[in-house]
Order: structure tokens, then sequence, then C-alpha cells
């Protein structure tokens, strides 16, 4: 393995009103997410890396190896790039066994049928894929289906893994679950490793370094701490300021101390873990006609000026970090001590599992009673 890890430093026009203008580096052993909210140019990156898209100007480079250069007249095609990529809607061959879907990873690079099934095999055991070496893609559950599509990306041994949304197609549990696995697995390859997502809490915690992508530029970058301690773009800042609750989910509905709110997983039980974006939040002087199911009045306590925006920080019975425009609060007639209606949607609701709380819930029901 190159010391050289990914160097990257393109330009791509996808229409009159956008171009991707994008600089980014991946040292190997490093995990650097993309993160950015849709439309942002996070997709063209993959094809652009990937080799399914030619750049119309600058480099890319990997291993110290030029892979894409216009000005030199250089374009090593997809199958000579040696990334192994995991799209978001897998891309695994239907007709094929598990086995096979894997094995066919090393046959793209030129291995030999009898090497590449061995190969195939290490990585079945190794991701936990054992007993379904003879099975097709549409009998695997959505974590064996994402394991399987991360063991044929690394079983061709990649330069650099190229992950785009692993993790979107998943439901909650199952998606917590993988994350810690897809972490383990991203420890183990040496090379340079790019996470492509629009999910902060995926970001966070699988990458070394953040890259934010806003309208085809990367807007800020450096580590999680810099990127939530001291976010550059109102985009940044409402990452940074994510609401963060902690509550027990039943049915639907979630009670965070002594308020309900209405989340969309219905599935979902016991200790949760909420996230709400500041600009999820609508504010009122009335309560909102339709009603919506998480509505409630409250009182400002707080307000602070955030250039064109104000953020401001609601009473109980639950209290927020709300952020809105200077407009409505001049319109609405904001001010601290205010009494207002606040609402979000169940859609906006991000939930997760609270796997400390229930380990510290189990661990107390297993104490004995004196």
């Amino acid at each position: 393995m190159s010391t050289a890890g990914l160097e990257a430093d393109f330009a791509v026009r996808r229409s009159e009103r956008f171009t991707l203008r994008i600089r980014l580096s991946v040292l190997p052993g490093r995990t650097v997410a993309l993160l950015g909210p849709n439309g942002a140019g996070k997709s063209t990156v993959v094809e652009a890396i990937a080799g399914l898209l030619p750049v119309d100007a600058g480099r890319i480079e990997l291993a110290g190896v030029l892979l894409d250069c216009p000005e030199r007249g250089v374009f090593v095609p997809p199958e000579r790039r040696r990334v192994g990529v995991v799209f978001q809607d897998l891309l695994l061959f239907p007709h094929l066994a598990v086995i096979e879907n894997i094995a066919f990873g090393p046959r793209s690079r030129g291995v030999g049928r009898r090497a590449a099934l061995v190969r195939a095999r290490q990585w079945i055991e190794r991701l936990d894929l054992g007993g379904l070496e003879h099975r097709r893609p549409p009998e695997l559950s959505g974590g064996q289906a994402q394991r399987v599509a991360l063991a044929r990306a690394l079983a061709a041994d990649p330069l650099l893994l190229l992950l785009d949304e692993p993790l979107a197609a998943l439901d909650i549990t199952m998606r917590t679950r993988l994350r810690r696995t897809l972490a383990q697995h991203l420890q183990q390859f040496e090379g340079p490793r790019l996470l492509i997502t629009h999910d902060p809490t995926e970001a966070f915690l699988l990458a070394d370094e953040i890259c934010i992508i806003e309208a085809g530029e990367i807007t800020q970058n450096g580590t999680v701490e810099d990127i939530l301690l001291r976010p550059r773009t109102p985009y940044a800042a409402d990452l940074a300021g994510c609401n963060l609750l902690a509550g027990n989910a039943s049915r639907g509905e979630v009670a965070v101390g002594t308020h309900v709110l209405h989340i969309a997983d219905t599935g979902i039980e016991g200790p949760v873990l909420l996230t709400i974006r500041p600009n999820a939040v609508s504010v009122h002087r009335t309560p909102p006609e339709g009603s919506p199911r998480n509505c409630w009045e409250t009182t400002l306590e707080r307000l602070e000026p955030l250039g064109s925006r104000v953020r401001l920080l609601t009473g109980p019975p639950l209290p927020l970090a709300v952020e809105v425009t200077r407009e409505a609060t001049d319109e609405l007639g904001l001010h601290q001590g205010s009494r207002v209606w606040v609402a979000v949607k169940a859609t906006e609701i991000g939930v997760q599992p609270d796997d400390a709380a229930a380990r510290n819930a189990r661990k107390r029901e297993d104490q004995p009673s004196l």
C-alpha cells in the first residue's frame, strides 16, 4: 500500500445552473465523510472518483497514480481503478448466489474463478455471512445484503473504499446495528475510506474527518469537534445545534419527561434517542391550522441573533433550540417571554435506539433485591 491516499481536485459541470468544484484529500487508514444535503453534489463526487463520470477539469489521483486529468489526456476506466464501491442501492446481481456476488469483485480485477471463490469464502467468514453462501439477494435481509455488498467491494482488494449512503436503505434498528459492524471493518481496511452521507449521526460516528458539501462546494472541513464547536455555515450550524432528547418509545409515541412526542416509526420500542433539527420546528403565535399532532404551547426563554437567522430557546414542557429567519421574528413580534405555539412533524424527528440506556436498565433489573 502506497503512503499516498486519495487526492481529488476537480470540477464537473452537470448543467448550466450546477457545477461541482471539489478538493479533498484522504490519507490511508483514515475515514473522511462527505456530508451534505440532497442536491449538494455528493452523487457526482462518487461517479467521478469511481470513474463513471469523467471530470471536466482538474485531477484525481489514488496511491500516487493519476486516474483522471483531462489536461493531460488521462482517464482510467472504472474496472482498472481499484476503487471498491458500496452503492446505496447495493447493485447486487439478483440471479447470482451470495458467494458468486462476492467473487464478482475479484473476478472483475482479473482473478481466476477458483481463486476468486476462495477469496469470497474468506470474506463470508469475516463478515459473518456463513450459511448464506448459496442464497440469492432477494432471500436476504437488508443487513445481510449490505454486508454482501461490502464484502464484494473488499474482496476486490481495493486501494480506496468508497461508500455511497451505505446504510440509507435500512430501517432504524438494523442501521444502528450495522453501523457498529461497519465501523469495525472500516478500521481494518488500511487504505483511504470515503463515506458519502446526508446523515450527521453516521458521519460523526464513523469518520475521522468531516467535509461538508453545499451547492457543489466544500464549505467546511475538520474533525467532528471542529464542526460541532465552530460551524461556519447555517447548514453546519443546524448540524451542530441538533436537539438531542432521550425518551422511551411505545407504539409510535415517545415519552420525554412529562411530554409525549409522536414519531413516524411505530415499530421501535424502548429507550431511544431523538434528534430534531432547529429549522424543522415551526413557531406560531396561535395554534397552527390542521392541529398537527406534535404541537404545544411554550415560552421563549432566550433569543440569539445568528446573522440573517435567530435561534430561539424554548422553555417547558420540552426545551428546544429553534431557528427562524429574522423576518419571521419581526413579523411575529417575538421577544424573550413571548408565549408561542411550536410544531414539528413526526417525519422530522430522527429516532435511534438508546443502547446505553437499555443496557443500564437491564443491569438494574439484574440487581438482586434486598
